[in-house]
């Protein structure tokens, strides 16, 4: 990892966590609408740049998606908190994520390998649930009165159970032709 810019990206994002928890558990929304912005270049060009350079490592493929997932439900768990997103919709973003990361953990029981590949939905899912918290940071920095419509949080829902189930259906199919 010595001298790999894509890792040391994503690790940055990683500790910017902190910092975007204190700023939004103090109600510093312009702060944390900031934090938030850099750590979602960081994300950006983390990828982009291990692309371009040929920088592109398996721990770079583990730690991306782990920054995200950590980012995203720390995200969720303080929003809910202070009520700035029904509950129910971190249940479901959290309860995604743990069964996704069960199975996981099982598959490699079973396989004896771990392949982490992210798929197109769950980038979509991962995508539309950082741009839910951004609008909500950008909300909160407009008129903290202003809200959400509840159409993009069912949206966000939806597409969240979708690429859960598909994930689940991979595994499953992996699963399968193991054991076959």
């Amino acid at each position: 990892m010595n001298g790999n810019l894509p890792n040391i990206l994503t690790l940055a994002r990683i500790l910017l966590l902190p910092f975007f928890a204190v700023t939004i558990i103090y109600r510093e929304f312009e702060i944390a609408l900031l934090v938030f912005i850099l750590a979602s270049v960081t994300d950006l060009l983390d990828g982009l740049i291990a692309r371009i350079k040929k920088q592109v490592t398996y721990f770079g493929r583990i730690l991306d998606p782990v920054a995200d997932k950590f980012f995203l439900i720390t995200s969720f768990v303080l929003m809910s908190a202070y009520g700035f997103t029904p509950k129910w919709l971190t249940i479901i973003v959290i309860s995604k994520d743990v069964i996704v990361l069960t199975g996981s953990i099982i598959l490699y029981f079973v396989t004896h390998s771990l392949k982490i590949e992210p798929s197109f939905m769950g980038k979509v899912t991962s995508a539309c649930q950082f741009i839910l918290i951004g609008l909500i940071l950008l909300s909160l920095n407009i008129d903290e009165t202003t809200h959400i419509h509840i159409s993009l949080f069912i949206l966000v829902a939806v597409v969240t159970v979708i690429s859960g189930l598909h994930y689940i259906y991979k595994g499953l199919k992996i699963a399968n032709a193991e054991t076959s």
